[in-house]
């Protein structure tokens, strides 16, 4: 599993590489049992072609709805 640094590295390319793709409302780490992986978290379901993981790190795809800002 990733280390909080090899996280953090692996989610600076995947934020650049998604940052085109519509629907996408944040990405993230999370921690896992012994490490850390990404987290892609969606407005909707979509097919649109979501790494499964970046330079080693897995990748975890959650549908989480509209994020709206609270008042």
């Amino acid at each position: 599993m990733a280390d909080l640094q090899q996280a953090r590295d692996a989610k600076a390319r995947l934020r650049t590489s998604l940052a085109r793709h519509p629907g996408i409302s944040g990405v993230g780490l999370s921690r896992v049992r012994d490490g850390y992986c990404l987290q892609v978290n969606l407005e909707h379901a979509t097919d649109d072609d979501i790494p499964r993981s970046v330079d080693g790190v897995p990748v975890r795809v959650r549908v989480v709805g509209p994020v709206r800002a609270g008042a």
